[in-house]
């Protein structure tokens, strides 16, 4: 699989980010396009990979504080799991964290992806919100080296 992890830079690159945003994110919960961004996408970092030009997992990096790198967003396509994308994605995003001197990576994950998030190093640090009254959230974090 000939795949790259990298910042959209064309039209069509962010439309497939922000696309395969929402299909993972927002659409199976019926909410509408545009749900699937936030006042803070301008400020942040991007990362996405892709498979040829195709989108296939999604990830955004931003700084909730001087020292700590909050990841949001991250999505992989459902055809592609359980490849290995997402753990190649999160280490990019610390990479990422790291060049800005950040000690701490922070998320919110889903219940169902908390497994993941451990084996890469996150703790359960308290519970987090529900959203759409169904998708528990859990906050994580990770001291950077």
């Amino acid at each position: 699989m000939q795949i790259s992890i990298r910042s959209p830079h064309t039209q069509q690159e962010w439309a497939q980010y922000y696309d395969l945003r929402w299909r993972i994110l927002r659409q199976p919960w019926q909410q509408v396009r545009g749900s699937e961004k936030d006042e803070l996408e301008e400020i942040s970092i991007h990362r996405m990979v892709t498979f040829d030009d195709k989108v296939i997992a999604v990830a955004r990096l931003h700084f909730s504080a001087q020292n700590e790198a909050l990841v949001r967003y991250m999505a992989v396509a459902e055809a592609y799991r359980r490849l290995g994308l997402g753990r190649r994605l999160l280490a990019d995003l610390e990479n990422q964290a790291r060049k800005q001197k950040a000690q701490f990576m922070v998320l919110n994950a889903r219940e169902n992806a908390l497994i993941f998030y451990k084996k890469n190093g996150f703790n359960i640090v308290a519970d987090a919100h529900t959203l759409y009254g169904e998708i528990r959230h859990f906050k994580m974090s990770k001291q950077l080296n």
